[in-house]
Parts: structure tokens; sequence; C-alpha cells
């Protein structure tokens, strides 16, 4: 595949069929299950490394393979790990009862549609944020070292680039076996899925708790976000639930289980405050990308006119990018199906008497915020990867300037049965513009990585076109199939006990639900940014003093998720960065490391991978749990035997790994 500029001289193995063929499969595979974590932990993985090791152990014995064709297929194939997060916005759909399932046509528009923006407005941005930024990109760079360690070399270096490669993919296959393994016993109800406990303090009954969730994915996730984002999210639990849902509950005391409480004051009150410390957090990190932004548009509109002038051939080869010209073609053209998109969903909500206007308001809403957010998912990429990018600040901002663009404009128009209609189609747009961000801050993490491999920009960006279609095709089924197995939590005539907790859909409905109806609680929201605020400045202050930092995005994120999420979090954070510093002392640090990171995506894959096979099990034999092997009864021992087996089970996986990283040294170990 070539493009007009391309020069004879720069025709190598880098976009090939073969590579987009894989990245695809890799791609269906992985929004699977990164669909099915993010419902159930709130949370999505990165799924570029592991597809970075598994193509390169693929494709090491085609001729011609080349490590910028490697990096063709995670650049495909990163997709999945960004785009699943749409999960974040449409069941909430299906959560305030407006569908009741997930209408293929409309769903894969909205994430084909908006991903494709995203790709699109990340293209201007990426010299301001990449080429002419000092943003680490950490998962950028890694991704870019696994690709160099596997690239093949001559005499001992290609013995040992042959090696890594093999000990990352082992890496990869045992932890996803063993998270797997774990999940399954689990659904037999032999291991407890999590140790919970709710209980009341002090004499006026103030309510707390704690949940750790006996989740090997959980505990990967900690381990790949790192000490400080860990540090920064027990701050926040800490603050809802040492904090905040001790004090509510003491002053206005209900009566009740402890747990069905405390957690009734966190859903209802407290998430919202965690919601506030994220939009303030997402606005300042806007504000801080004006400057880069005007620049990286400065520069694309220099190299428009180099290549106007005849002139393309001057442009190094790793400065090529789709041209802003097609960008911006590109860009009105997906306007126009996504016009389509809010009339027709205007009309059949009843709204088809304000059809125009929606349909106006909404293409020029997606157009700006789309870009702005793009900008906002890019930086934060860029300073702590794409895994922790702000896309729930995003989703909440987005959502509510929606809704308040819809009570100013169109809320006098309507009666108020159209209320549910206008919620409806805040959500609607929200989806658009969420697809975007991600897909925004997926190809920015990308770019990176290819600049560092000497991959050609505009190839990058039609593999990751490819990834967005391909994702967009598996999404809908996923989440009916995950519907019809489980259901959302708050949704109609859905068991609560095993029901999904999409915590930012939830969060980001009740939102939509509360600024159209004119009955959210902006004190809880405001007091949240107050919080953002403090946050900010004590983060800047860690950072000019030393290694220490406290994100404010983590810190509104452990208020608002869990605890049966971030507690175990932070367990593997705190592992994870104990296992970096004896990697640090080891004879291979930088290897020693890379399998870590690899053992824990592996760990996600493995869970999540079973989780969407027992929702399809579930489906079919119509029973909420058809592996169970002992009863209730049994409960009680479950935790112990499962604690027990859980804690052993990470400790010899890490001493396994440390023997792993030895053998990388001495291939003939392998």
């Amino acid at each position: 595949m070539t493009t007009p500029g391309a020069s004879i001289a720069e025709d190598r193995t880098e976009l090939t069929w073969r590579g987009l063929a894989l990245g695809v499969l890799i791609t269906l595979i992985f929004t699977a299950a990164n669909a099915y974590f993010g419902l159930k932990a709130g949370l999505t993985f990165a799924t570029s490394i592991p597809a970075a090791v598994i193509s390169m152990a693929i494709l090491r014995g085609v001729k011609g393979s080349t490590v910028q064709e490697n990096n063709i297929v995670q650049t495909v194939a990163s997709a999945a790990g960004t785009l699943s997060a749409i999960i974040f916005v449409l069941p909430g759909l299906v959560m305030i009862g407006w569908w009741s399932g997930f209408p293929y046509g409309v769903c894969f528009a909205v994430c084909a549609l908006g991903g494709v923006l995203g790709v699109m407005y990340s293209i201007p941005l990426r010299r301001a944020l990449v080429t002419n930024s000092d943003l680490p990109y950490p998962e950028g760079v890694a991704c870019a070292e696994v690709l160099k360690v596997g690239a093949r070399g001559d005499g001992d270096d290609a013995a040992r680039g042959v090696a890594a490669s093999r000990a990352g993919l082992l890496a990869i296959v045992v932890g996803s076996v063993a998270s797997a393994g774990f999940a399954v016993v689990v659904a037999t109800q032999v291991f407890a899925s999590d140790v919970a406990q709710y209980f009341r303090v002090g004499s006026r009954n103030a309510t707390t708790g704690y949940d750790f969730s006996l989740s090997f994915a959980l505990f990967a996730v900690g381990h790949l976000v790192g000490l400080w984002v860990g540090v920064a999210m027990l701050v926040g639990a800490g603050i809802a639930w040492l904090g905040a849902v001790p004090y509510l509950t003491s002053v206005h005391p209900a009566a009740g289980a402890a747990a069905a409480v405390a957690q009734a004051v966190w859903s209802h009150q407290v998430r919202f405050i965690g919601a506030g410390t994220i939009g303030a957090a997402a606005i300042w990190t806007l504000i801080k990308l004006i400057k880069p932004v005007a620049s990286g548009l400065h520069t694309a509109i220099i190299a428009s006119r180099v290549r106007k002038a005849g002139l393309a051939e001057t442009l190094p080869r790793t400065e090529r990018d789709i041209p802003i010209g097609i960008v911006a073609g590109v860009t009105l053209v997906c306007m126009l199906p996504i016009g389509w998109l809010l009339g027709s969903f205007s009309v059949a909500s009843g709204l088809g008497s304000q059809a125009p206007i929606l349909v106006a308001g909404g293409i020029i809403y997606i157009a700006l915020m789309s870009f702005f957010v793009a900008a906002v998912c890019g930086y934060m990429a860029g300073l702590i990867g794409a895994s922790n990018s702000p896309l729930s600040g995003v989703g909440i901002l987005v959502v509510v300037g929606a809704g308040l663009l819809l009570v100013m404009s169109i809320k006098s128009s309507v009666s108020a049965a159209a209320g549910p209609a206008l919620v409806a189609f805040a959500l609607l747009v929200t989806a658009v513009v969420f697809a975007a961000a991600t897909i925004s801050n997926d190809n920015l993490q990308d770019l990176k990585t290819g600049q560092l491999v000497d991959a050609t920009p505009w190839r990058q960006q039609v593999a990751l076109i490819v990834g967005v279609a391909a994702g967009a095709t598996i999404i809908p089924p996923v989440l009916d199939l995950l519907n019809h197995a489980y259901g959302f939590a708050g949704a109609p005539g859905v068991d609560a006990s095993r029901a999904l907790a999409a915590p930012q859909a939830a969060l980001i409905s009740a939102l939509a639900q509360g600024v159209i109806q004119g009955n959210l609680d902006w004190s809880l929201i405001g007091t949240g940014a107050l919080v953002g605020v403090g946050l900010i400045v004590l983060d800047g202050i860690l950072r000019r003093i030393g290694p220490a930092h406290l994100p404010p995005l983590a810190v509104g994120l452990g208020i608002y998720l869990p605890t049966s999420t971030t507690l175990m979090i932070v367990v593997g954070a705190v592992v994870g960065w104990v296992f970096d510093q004896r990697a640090d002392r080891s004879a291979n640090p930088a290897g020693t490391r890379q399998l870590g990171v690899l053992l824990a995506s592996g760990m996600i894959v493995g869970e999540s991978l079973v989780g969407v096979l027992l929702a399809a099990v579930v489906v079919f034999s119509g029973r909420s749990a058809p592996l169970a092997l002992v009863g209730e009864a049994f409960a009680s021992d479950a935790i112990w035997v499962g604690g027990i087996v859980f804690a052993v089970s990470i400790m010899a996986l890490y001493a396994w790994l440390n023997r792993l990283s030895g053998s990388i040294d001495n291939p003939s170990a392998l």
C-alpha cells in the first residue's frame, strides 16, 4: 500500500495485508475481553504490548517481516484497548430504560464514526504532543522497547531477541492461564470472589466498609498503572470511605443493613463528589493544552503547504501524516452520517419537531467537543499512559455540557414527557464524542511508539482506522451478550446480585438525568471540584520537590469507583513496585520489568476472556451460576480458601517470572 509522495526507496514491509489481518483478529478477541472487564471493574486495559508480543511470535518465521510490520499489528489491535471504553456510555441507554438491548446499526455507527473522527483529530496534534513534546508516553515507550527487543539481529543479538520474544509470549500465556483458571474456580464458588465487610462505628452509627475483589485482572491493572497512581486511588478511596460515607451516614442515619446503607450513600452522593474531582482535573488539562494544540495545527498547515508545492519528498518519512486536506475532507464526510443518525434518533424518540435544531446543534457540539477531548486525552496519554487517561472525566464533562445545552435550547419547547428522550439524546451525542476521545487517546500513544521504531505516521493512521472498524463490528454483539447474561446494575428488571456494575455508565447516565430533570445536586459536584483544585495544587507541589505525585484524576477515580475495584488495584500497584525495585537490582532490569508488564497483561486477558465465555454459558443455560459446585453454606470457607490460593499464586507467578528473566541471557534454557 502506498500514498502520494511515497518514494520507491522507502517501500518496505510495513503496512501489509497479513499485518492488518493479524491485527484485526487480535482486536476482535481483546475487544470482547475489554468490554467485559470494563463493565465489571470500570477500567479497560491497554492491548498494544500483548499484541506486539503475539505479532512478533507469529511473524518471526515469516519472510520479510520487520519491526515496522509488527508495529502495524499492535496499532490495529490497540483499538481494542480504547474503543471498548465506549462501554462507559452506551450501557447508560439500557440503564435508563430507553433500550432493552443494543441495536447493531446504531452502536456500530457510533463506534465507527466517532473512532474515525478520533483518528482525524489526533493527526494535527501529533507534532505538538509527540514530535515536539517531552511527554514521557510510558506505554508507547514500553511498546517500542518490546518491538526493538523482538527485532531480528545478528549472532548473539538474534538469539537473545528470539529468547526475549519467547519469554514475553510465555509470560502472557502463563498469566492468562493462571487468571483464567482462578476465574473458573471462582465460578464454581469453591473460591470466593471477594472479601468484604461493612460495619457501623461510633455513637452516631457512622457506616463504612471495604471490599477486596480476588481478581487477578484488577491486581494486574495495579501493576500496570504504577505505585503513585495506586497511592492516589487509595487516597480517593480513603476520602470516600473513611471520610464522606461515614460523615453522611452519621448526619442522615438510615435503618437497614450496614452494607446497603453505605452503598446507597456512596452510589447516590459520594460518587458525584468523585465526578466533580475528575471534571476539575480534565478542565485543568485542557487549559494547559491551549498553546501546544495551536502549535500543532500551525505545523500541520505548514506541512500541507510543502506538499502542495510539490516538495513532499523533502519531508522526512517519519513526518508524513495523512495530508491535512484529506483529514478535513474525511471529517466533513463523517458529519453526514452522524447528522442522519441524530435525525433518525430524534424522530424515533418523539422529538421530530425539534429535529433540525437537534441535528445542527449536535453536529456542531460533536465537531468542537471531539477536538477538545482529543487534545485532553492525547495529552494525558503522553503524561500517564493511555490506560490512565481521563476518559471518565471526559465523559462527565461532555454529558453535562450536552445536557445543559439541551435544557437551554430545547426543554422549554417540549412537554415534560419528553424528558427521557432528551436524556437518551444527550447520551447518544456523548457516545460519539467519547468514541473520538478514546481513539485519539490511543492514536497518539501509537504514534509515539512509531516514532521510536522509525515507522511512517500515515500508515499507522490508516491501520488504526482498520482497527476502529474491527472493534466497532464486535462491540454491539458482545454488549448484547453481556446484557442478557448479567444485565447492568440499576437497569429495569435486573438481578442486582449478579449484574455488572458498569460504574461509569451508571454515573454518566445519572448525570444526564440530573441535568435535564433539574434535580442534580450541584453542591456535591462543586465539593468534588474544590477537592480537585486542591489536589491539582498539591500534585504540583509534590512534583516540584521529589518523585512523589498524586494525580488528581486517579484520586477522583478512587472516590467514585467501588472499593471492590480500587483496593485490589492498590495491592497490585504496591506489589508491582516491589517487583520493579528488585528488577532494578537484577542482571537484566529492563527485561525483567517488561516481563512483569506482559505477565500482568496476560492476567487481564485471561480473566476477561473467561468472563465473556461464562456470559455465553449463562445465556444458553438459563442459570445464574451454571458452574456452581457448592452452595451458600460454603461461603465462609470459600473466602479463606480463595484468599490463600490467590496470595500463594501471586507469589509463585512472580518468583517464576524472576527465573524466566534470567533465561533470556541463556536462550538454551527456553
